[in-house]
């Protein structure tokens, strides 16, 4: 299984900022988070998780995957959407994932020149699909992409985490963008202790 790399330099930078999340970086230790680098998938799997649970995103992952073999933007473009919702999704999400398919086949997008592309362009390209919006190009661009810098204020963990952490009782766009000065350019392995810290708060 692939992980977000990062090291000392990030670690260090994030320390040296926020004293408070510097607790919780020792305290948590190195982070393991799964990344997927094919991009299409990625775009498909976030897609299939919206507003649902993570064991059922699972479960109509792996029949999605049973179905087509492999995940690909021509495996996909070949099946009906019929058959992609009957994978357990609903036929919105099933018609989001072949109009996806269909954009990368035809060249609509190309993929494959994400690489080259800042941060802004990538959520510029991709929200122009129907049913990719920004919070899910963030995602795809910190675990597909493995960008450093993002921190993203349309995740609702994020904010509460950075409220706990810094005992606010709210949290403005402008102020959250402060937060996000403070932690650039790593932002993204912030985002990665931040999830970590709330979803222990959660589970006590």
């Amino acid at each position: 299984m692939l992980t977000f790399e990062y090291g000392d330099i990030e670690i260090n930078h994030l320390k040296s900022r926020d004293k408070l999340l510097g607790k919780v970086i020792d305290e948590m230790g190195s982070l393991k988070y799964r990344v997927r680098p094919d991009i299409f998938e990625a775009i498909v799997h976030n897609i299939i998780g919206q507003q649902i649970s993570d064991k059922s995103a699972a479960t109509v992952w792996g029949k999605l995957q049973t179905m087509v073999e492999e995940v690909t933007a021509e495996n996909i473009f070949k099946t009906s959407v019929e058959d992609i919702q009957k994978c357990g999704m609903s036929m919105r999400k099933a018609g989001y994932i072949k109009g996806v398919s269909s954009a990368v086949v035809s060249k609509e997008i190309d993929i494959d020149n994400l690489g080259s592309l800042s941060d802004e362009e990538v959520i510029k390209v991709l929200t122009s699909l129907n049913g990719v919006g920004i919070w899910t190009v963030e995602m795809i661009l910190l675990f597909s992409m493995q960008r450093p810098n993002v921190l993203s204020y349309g995740d609702l963990v994020i904010r509460k985490a950075i409220m706990n952490l810094h005992n606010l009782e709210n949290l403005s766009k402008k102020d959250f963008e402060e937060y996000k000065e403070l932690y650039s350019p790593y932002c993204s392995v912030a985002s990665l202790y931040l999830w970590s810290m709330q979803t222990s708060l959660r589970k006590n």
